[in-house]
C-alpha cells in the first residue's frame, strides 16, 4: 500500500532537520514502513496496518510542529512514547501564554493590560486598546489573531495601518505603490515573522489567509470570519474610522489600537479614535482598554522617556492656561 502525505506550509530542512537528522530519526522508529520525502510530501510504503500506526504518530508531529513551532528529536521521542511533549504538558498550565513563536519561544501577556487584552478578546467582539508607545497593545493583539487562526476560530487574519503619518507623502518614496507602502506595515510583517514560521508565513501572505493593506483599502468590503487589527488609529479621520468599524462581519473579532498622545493629522480634533472613544462608550460588547506607563516593555528608558513627555505636555498645558486666564482679566 502507498500513502502520500501532504506536509503544508512547513520548510523542510527545518522540519526533518540539517543532514535528515530528525526525519532518519523517525524512519529508525518505524523500520516496517518505507518513508521517502520529496519536497513537501511524504511518500509512505508498506501494510495498511503499519501505515494506519504511523499516521497516528505522525499526525501528533505535525500538530506539535504547527502548535509549536519547533520540533527536536526529543520532542519526537515523547511524542512517540507518550503521545505528549513536556512542552505541552509545561505549556497548558500557563494562561498567561497566548500563542507559541518560532523556535517554540511563548508569546506571554506579560502585564496587568496585555492580560485584561487576552480575557476581553474571549468575551468582546470590539476592543479598542489605547496606551503610549511600547505597551505590547499591537504585538498582544497580533498574538491574539494568530492564536485564532491556529485554533481554526478564523479564517484570515487583516492588519491595517493608516498609509501617511508624521507629515510624510507617499509620492516621495521610491518603488511602486507596494514599495512604497510596506514600510508603514513593516511593524506588523515584525510581529507576525516572530509567531509564524517563514515559509508558512509566507504562505498566508499570498493566498490570502493574512492580509496586510492600508486602511484606504477596507473601503467597500464586508469583513467576516476574521481577526481585524487596525494600528495607529489616532491617525484616522473621523469619516476612515467611521468605515472601518462598518466593515465588520459574521464571526469578526476587531482590536482598534492607538496612542491618542502621538496624532499627527493636521487637527489633533479630527481623530477619529478620539471622537470613537466618546461616541461609543457605553455599548456592549465594546471594550477599552487604557494601557499605561506601567505596561511599557521595551528598554527601560521607554518608560522614562513616555513619562518626560507626558511632563512637559502637562507643563505646556498649564502654562497655555495661565495666559489665557491673565489675557481674560485684562
Amino acid at each position: 500500500m502507498d500513502k502520500q502525505i501532504l506536509l503544508e506550509g512547513i520548510d523542510p530542512l527545518e522540519f526533518f532537520g540539517i543532514n535528515n537528522a530528525k526525519f532518519d530519526l523517525i524512519k529508525r522508529l518505524f523500520p516496517k514502513i518505507n518513508l521517502t520525502a520529496r519536497g513537501n510530501s511524504l511518500y509512505v510504503q508498506g501494510e495498511p496496518s503499519e501505515i494506519n500506526a504511523f499516521e497516528k504518530k505522525f499526525a501528533l508531529i505535525l500538530e506539535h510542529y504547527y502548535q509549536y513551532n519547533v520540533l527536536t528529536e526529543e520532542i519526537i521521542l515523547e511524542l512517540m512514547n507518550a503521545g505528549v511533549s513536556s512542552m505541552e504538558e509545561n505549556g497548558s498550565n500557563e494562561p498567561d501564554i497566548i500563542v507559541f513563536g518560532n523556535s517554540g519561544k511563548p508569546v506571554r501577556a506579560r502585564t496587568p493590560n496585555q492580560r485584561r487584552l487576552l480575557e476581553e478578546s474571549g468575551k468582546n467582539d470590539l476592543i479598542f486598546a489605547i496606551g503610549p508607545a511600547g505597551t505590547g497593545k499591537t504585538y498582544t493583539a497580533i498574538a491574539l489573531a494568530v492564536k485564532a487562526l491556529k485554533n481554526k476560530e478564523i479564517r484570515k487574519i487583516i492588519l491595517s495601518r493608516p498609509a501617511v503619518e508624521a507629515g510624510e507623502n507617499l509620492g516621495f518614496l521610491p518603488g511602486d505603490l507596494k514599495e512604497k507602502i510596506d514600510p508603514y506595515l513593516q511593524p506588523l510583517y515584525d510581529a507576525l515573522q516572530d509567531m509564524i514560521p517563514p515559509k508558512k508565513l509566507e504562505e498566508f501572505l499570498k493566498d490570502g489567509t493574512i492580509q496586510i493593506a492600508p486602511l484606504a483599502f477596507m473601503r467597500g468590503r464586508t469583513l467576516s470570519n476574521a481577526y481585524v487589527i487596525l494600528d495607529e488609529a489616532q491617525n484616522t479621520t473621523v469619516n476612515q474610522l467611521k468605515m472601518f468599524l462598518t466593515r465588520m462581519g459574521l464571526n469578526a473579532k476587531f482590536i482598534i489600537t492607538g496612542d491618542v498622545t502621538q496624532i499627527d493629522l493636521p487637527r489633533k480634533s479630527n481623530s477619529g479614535l478620539i471622537q470613537a472613544l466618546k461616541i461609543l462608550k457605553g455599548i456592549k460588547a465594546i471594550s477599552t482598554i487604557y494601557f499605561d506607563k506601567k505596561d511599557i516593555v521595551r528598554h527601560r528608558l521607554v518608560r522614562d522617556i513616555v513619562e518626560a513627555y507626558d511632563k512637559h505636555s502637562e507643563s505646556t498645558r498649564e502654562i497655555k492656561s495661565r495666559e489665557i486666564e491673565e489675557k481674560d482679566n485684562e
